[in-house]
């Protein structure tokens, strides 16, 4: 028994097959693998974000309708490959940037290699030497990862249970001194959730430099 599907509304203005021409596809392609908002994308690619959307929500339809069961539409399949493409390299920009995340959380980034040459004050030969400045891991960046990957847990609104001597069901030491629960919060929210990134990882410029005594 075959599925069979609805039958689809007269095409709108905003979707219509002429206007997603190979060029247009091309940039789509191109700019969601920069990662860039669907707005610019389609900006970019010199089509209206409505008709970026529809072509988009076409094509998914489709892909869902065929993995249900339905009969292969062949007049959506232009659709379907813009959708996949597109979600491919929005999938592949996406990698690429929470790679570069590990990579400032893990740190060892060469931000700048400096290199020397000395004459050795013994054997009155040239010596070069070369130095690299390396960036420290930033647990700023595990917390932005986390924060986003894994919001239920450690979101901003996730609930966080602390144990406070005083607060609990024991009695407080004489020692206890009462907590600020909305400065705690303010300083929380102003470390544990700001990633700040270093100037020198923005401009990533590398210098170099040759001394001759």
């Amino acid at each position: 028994m075959s599925t069979r599907r609805k039958a689809r509304r007269p095409q709108s203005r905003s979707g219509r097959p002429r206007l997603l021409s190979e060029e247009v596809e091309q940039r789509l392609v191109a700019a969601s693998r920069t990662g860039v908002a669907v707005e610019l994308a389609a900006e970019m690619a010199g089509v209206s974000r409505s008709s970026f959307l529809a072509w988009m929500a076409r094509g998914r339809a489709e892909v869902d309708a065929r993995e249900s069961g339905a009969e292969t539409d062949p007049a959506e399949e232009e659709y379907v490959v813009l959708y996949e493409k597109v979600r491919t390299a929005r999938a592949t920009a996406a990698a690429r940037a929470m790679m570069n995340i590990r990579r400032v959380a893990d740190g060892g980034i060469v931000t700048k290699v400096t290199t020397r040459k000395f004459r050795d004050s013994v054997t009155g030969e040239i010596v070069e030497e070369t130095v690299e400045d390396r960036t420290s891991p930033d647990w700023r960046a595990d917390a932005w990862y986390l924060e986003r990957q894994h919001r239920e847990y450690y979101g901003k609104d996730a609930i966080v249970a602390v144990e406070i001597t005083g607060l609990g069901d024991g009695p407080a030491g004489p020692d206890d001194q009462p907590v600020d629960l909305s400065a705690l919060a303010e300083r929380l929210d102003r470390t544990l959730f700001s990633v700040e990134f270093p100037p020198e990882l923005e401009e990533g410029g590398v210098v170099d430099a040759e001394v001759i005594d």
